[in-house]
């Protein structure tokens, strides 16, 4: 059997922008997605902490360093830059590999640079 686990985080992303009329995912600074272990293509859930709306899509790569966290597509209009949101992937795993797996939990600060990094999260810690 297999799990669905928490993989990646990328904690309070800053929007900088929402593109419409672009075909669809979510453009996140490339140096972001390797610290976060996360790959182009791959599927993400986004959280918006502004309105509460939850939505999936893929990433594609953005500018390196640039900070840019872009949502494309229809899901452009659940967001609005300068919203924080979570970026959350998931893999499938056994049992066995769940148990000893550990996340990347990338803590952004309000230029999308990574601020802390972590592989759990304690109830209660408020970032």
């Amino acid at each position: 059997m297999y799990l669905t686990m928490f993989k990646s985080k990328l904690h309070r992303a800053v929007v900088t922008e929402a593109n419409l009329n672009y075909v669809g995912s979510i453009t996140i600074d490339s140096e972001l997605l390797k610290s976060a272990n996360i790959l182009p293509g791959e599927k993400v859930q986004v959280v918006n902490n502004n309105n509460g709306e939850r939505f999936e899509t893929y990433t594609i790569e953005g500018e390196p360093n640039s900070g840019v966290i872009c949502v494309n597509g229809a899901a452009a209009r659940l967001v609005q830059p300068g919203d924080k949101v979570i970026i959350i992937a998931y893999a499938m795993m056994t049992r066995e590999e769940a148990e000893s797996f550990k996340p990347s939990i990338l803590f952004l600060d309000e230029k999308n640079r990574i601020a802390e990094i972590k592989d759990r999260e304690v109830h209660g810690e408020i970032k």
